[in-house]
């Protein structure tokens, strides 16, 4: 299935596209959803009566409130390569905040306060069932399934401490969706995809899902360790090689460029990139 949160009549509905249409489902979100418990994938299948043409549809994040946003940094090799790092022996986690979350086709709102905005394509999953202390070999059952996003980064910011937060959760900067894929489409195994970003149409970065230095298995295993993942909480696994802070000279998003990142199989966002300037 393929599942969306659309805006409808000044509000938000969880969907399931049905060839050229969305059936609306009887919860707010696709969060909401996957809170339902175990019975999300009936309810969202077999649930819904009115129905949206996807060309009229408007998509808000596929998860506009998760109860956690955790990110991955140095997971793929060419970028742990590009920015001067060392490899990590554990996955290197930060965080963001849900202001930060915007919808597939919304626009990047450039922070007034920086000229370093950066791009970064990632393969995003979804939590479906609550996990805490799972295995490495039951982690992907807990997966609900597989977005598109792009962890847009304030890089000045980011390096102002040693700590990632800063630069990583500025507000209306974080594009996820249009489309949440349910993990069954994958036969239970974790995605080998292409995945690519573009600026104006100029390929940036190009790599494969399955070239993660932790995959998603790992990932979910791990922090299963620290705290419990929660149904519709949000995790981006990380960049490849190809951000514009790694190249010489170095290169950052400017007001009306188009950013747009792709995921074979999911789908793509696509982005114009607005100015925001702070009040006077």
């Amino acid at each position: 299935m393929r599942l969306a949160t659309l805006r409808v009549r000044g509000e938000t509905r969880a969907a399931r596209l049905d060839g050229d249409e969305y059936v609306l489902l009887p919860f707010p979100d696709v969060g909401a959803l996957l809170a339902a418990g175990a019975s999300w994938r009936e309810i969202a299948a077999r649930r819904g009566s009115e129905r949206l043409a996807s060309a009229d549809a408007l998509h808000a994040p596929v998860v506009p409130h998760p109860n956690k946003i955790i990110c991955l940094g140095l997971n793929y090799a060419t970028h742990i390569a590009e920015m001067g790092r060392g490899t990590p022996e554990y996955p290197t986690l930060f965080a963001k905040y849900d202001g930060a979350l915007i919808g597939a086709y919304d626009a990047i709102e450039l922070p007034g306060v920086s000229d370093r905005v950066d791009w970064e394509a990632e393969l995003a999953c979804v939590i479906g069932r609550a996990a805490r202390h799972v295995s490495k070999g039951d982690a992907l059952a807990h997966v609900a399934g597989y977005t598109v996003a792009n962890d847009v980064t304030v890089r000045d910011y980011q390096r102002r401490t040693r700590e990632f937060l800063s630069g990583k959760t500025f507000e209306a900067t974080t594009p996820v969706g249009p489309v949440l894929v349910t993990a069954d489409e994958f036969d239970g195994a974790e995605p080998d995809l292409e995945i690519r970003c573009e600026v104006d149409g100029e390929v940036m970065q190009r790599s494969r899902t399955s070239d993660l230095l932790f995959g998603v298995a790992d990932i979910v295993a791990y922090v299963s360790e620290i705290i419990t993942l929660q149904p519709g909480d949000l995790i981006l696994t990380g960049t490849p090689g190809g951000v514009g802070d790694g190249r010489d000279p170095k290169v950052y998003l400017k007001e009306g460029q188009t950013l747009r990142t792709l995921i074979d199989g999911i789908g793509e966002t696509s982005n114009i990139c607005t100015s925001k300037r702070p009040p006077e």
